[in-house]
């Protein structure tokens, strides 16, 4: 089965993210090479590299493969990287970050998808990430990050997040009402102001209370 599951990766990679402009070697190495069927519930494995988000339980999604890499390549991550991750989930974007070297924090409201997300990561041998439950919408406020991605959509970018991003830091963002169409958003700190972009439409589940 895992031979099966690698083809699949590789049949994700060569018809899902470089027709769609993914361009970046070491984001197609990552999504290649993480495991997405282990973060989606078990009776949902054999969907986990079709082209689209899935259910991963009380009422959160885990976000389809573009998306992913999408907002991935958008931040810009190096090794080495602090990066913030607001919205744990099931743990998958924190991954493929951790492959790529960052050291991720990353911080979910549902107690019960922060504990098996630590728990994936730590199985998969992830020891630069560091997952906390908590209320998204105050970040991580004990430390700054040279970037930050958000993986719930607020209705307006919470104040709290862009005092943690430091200057020439980079944060990706989806906007915007959840019963309407949503702005994916490139902020960005430079030069003390907050300068920020739309980057693509998007439908991602609300930061619910907090989250």
């Amino acid at each position: 089965m895992m031979q099966t599951f690698d083809m699949l990766r590789h049949k994700m990679v060569e018809e899902q993210l470089k027709p769609r402009n993914i361009r970046s070697d070491a984001v197609l190495d990552a999504m290649h090479n993480v495991p997405r069927h282990l973060f989606v519930p078990e009776d949902m494995q054999r969907y986990a590299y079709h082209d689209s988000p899935l259910p991963i339980g009380l009422d959160q999604t885990i976000s389809q493969p573009y998306i992913v890499a999408f907002m991935t390549e958008q931040l810009q991550p190096v090794r080495g990287m602090k990066i913030l991750e607001v919205g744990t989930g099931s743990g998958y974007q924190a991954a493929v970050l951790a492959y790529l070297g960052c050291d991720v924090y990353t911080i979910e409201l549902l107690e019960e998808h922060a504990a098996r997300a630590k728990k994936i990561l730590a199985a998969l041998d992830f020891t630069n990430v560091i997952v906390k439950h908590g209320n998204g919408y105050s970040g991580w406020p004990e430390a700054a990050f040279d970037a930050i991605i958000v993986t719930a959509a607020p209705a307006t970018i919470p104040e709290k997040l862009l005092e943690q991003l430091k200057e020439g830091g980079k944060m990706i963002i989806p906007v915007g009402d959840v019963n309407a169409v949503q702005s994916l958003k490139c902020v960005t700190r430079k030069d003390t102001k907050i300068i920020e972009h739309d980057l693509l439409p998007v439908r991602f589940v609300p930061m619910v209370n907090g989250c």
